[in-house]
């Protein structure tokens, strides 16, 4: 990996990702996590080679730059928590393409992207409780950030988040994508009933978590 294009595709290859350049500098390009915002992958050129700054463990930190000359502390950032690769051809791509894997799982590591993958694991056909879904994404007590999350679903094609209802089995009152009645809509096509706004969770309660 030596291009500015081949490390941007890379990150960009992660899902809920995308590019700014947000700075006066138009050379300086981020690429970040939709909903956080949050970036894991700076792209810059200096002293004549392509930049990059990943978000780095502590544990790894030194190990990486203790291994590559062409990694030292972050360029600009603070230097506990990222390292600069330099693109000059010395460290293999696999190399290069694993510490930006590892940034960007530092990056998203949090509960919201817990609830995320939560959703996307509840069966079509069925529905799940917000409280369900809190256990699911590692922490019972979340059921109101659940809902929190959900309203600002950066996917929602991919994160049917319209198969969550309360503990009664009872639909939102204002679904965020479609509005109202798209949330019975949805159930509907995915064979699911709805009677008076609300779904038998005997019948389509996802029990497998």
């Amino acid at each position: 990996m030596r291009t500015r294009e081949e490390a941007l595709d890379y990150g960009l290859s992660f899902p809920y990702t995308y590019k700014e350049a947000p700075f006066h500098d138009s050379s300086w390009e981020l690429v970040r996590v939709q909903g956080s915002k949050k970036a894991f992958l700076w792209v810059y050129e200096r002293g004549g080679y392509i930049n990059l700054n990943v978000k780095v463990d502590p544990e790894w930190r030194d190990f990486w730059r203790k291994a590559y000359e062409a990694v030292q502390p972050g360029y600009h950032q603070n230097k506990e928590h990222w390292n600069t690769i330099i693109l000059d051809g010395s460290i293999p791509d696999e190399t290069i393409q694993d510490m930006i894997a590892a940034s960007y799982a530092l990056v998203c590591d949090n509960p919201t992207k817990r609830i995320y993958e939560a959703v996307k694991r509840i069966p079509k056909g069925m529905v799940a409780t917000y409280g369900q879904v809190a256990y699911m994404a590692g922490d019972r007590k979340m059921a109101r950030a659940v809902g929190n999350a959900l309203h600002r679903n950066p996917d929602p094609e991919n994160i049917p988040c319209f198969r969550v209802v309360n503990s009664k089995g009872e639909l939102s009152g204002a679904f965020a994508f479609g509005g109202e009645d798209e949330q019975e809509r949805r159930l509907r096509a995915d064979g699911i009933e709805v009677v008076d706004g609300r779904v038998d969770l005997e019948k389509f309660g996802y029990t497998g978590e």
